[in-house]
């Protein structure tokens, strides 16, 4: 059984700066690909940034240059920094990972955390 659980979400002014995490835990024998989603009110998930195993990233044209993803390996833990903040960026952010839990297979399977929301005041 794998968990995500994300934290570092909350109420900051425009121009600010937060930086989110998202550990997982339990029967993980690697961790692929890792992503983050927001989801704003009334409005669709959408894919903000997603780092591969070894290091690779890429961004929604929206936060590229301002959101930064990177990961821990050690820690099974993925970060995103997210700088100059704006009204827009307020939504409920998801990490999402492709993790492999058995050895002998090179299936992964697809884990959702909870959410954290992030909240942009004007």
């Amino acid at each position: 059984q794998v968990q995500l659980v994300e934290s570092g979400g909350g109420l900051v002014q425009a121009g600010g700066s937060r930086r989110l995490s998202c550990a997982a835990s339990g029967n993980i024998f690697r961790i692929n690909d890792m992503r983050w989603y927001r989801q704003a009110p009334g409005k669709q998930r959408e894919l903000v940034a997603a780092i591969t195993s070894g290091g690779n990233t890429n961004y929604a044209d929206s936060v590229k240059g301002r959101f930064a993803i990177s990961r821990d390996n050690a820690k099974n833990t993925v970060y995103l920094q997210m700088n100059s903040l704006k009204p827009e960026d307020t939504a409920v952010y998801y990490c999402n990972a492709d993790i492999r839990i058995r050895p002998w297979s090179s299936s992964s399977q697809n884990y959702w955390g909870q959410g954290t929301q992030v909240t942009v005041s004007p």
